[in-house]
């Protein structure tokens, strides 16, 4: 009986892993997408954010997906990131700059068509 919980136990905790670590393992498995994404996303990418903002981790997840570099500011820890948050007009999160381009909120599209 422990056995056989355990065993579930391991399973579920390597889906966690598997989900959580996903784009990744896609760059791995699919290596040429990931290159391809690479060149595609020469733009410089600010995120503005929070550790416990769930759309701000979907936002991380996608770019880490897509092989796209960029830099982050968590803006209740970091002064400097909060200070250009608020110069770029703030108002929620996460904030995403792609070359001057502002995006507010979560969006794969957006942040496709502004890499291009």
């Amino acid at each position: 009986m422990f056995a056989r919980t355990l065993k579930k136990f391991v399973l579920i905790m390597m889906v966690v892993v598997v989900y959580q670590n996903w784009g990744k393992i896609e760059h791995w498995v699919n290596p040429s997408q990931a290159i391809s994404a690479q060149s595609q996303a020469q733009a410089k990418v600010t995120l503005y954010a929070t550790d416990w903002c769930g759309y701000c981790k979907q936002t991380r997840r996608f770019l880490d997906s897509k092989g796209i570099p960029f830099t982050e500011f968590d803006i209740e820890k970091d002064a400097a990131g909060r200070k250009a948050y608020e110069a770029l007009g703030g108002r929620g999160i996460p904030l995403i700059d792609v070359n001057g381009t502002l995006i507010r909120g979560f969006s794969e599209e957006q942040i496709l068509a502004a890499l291009k």
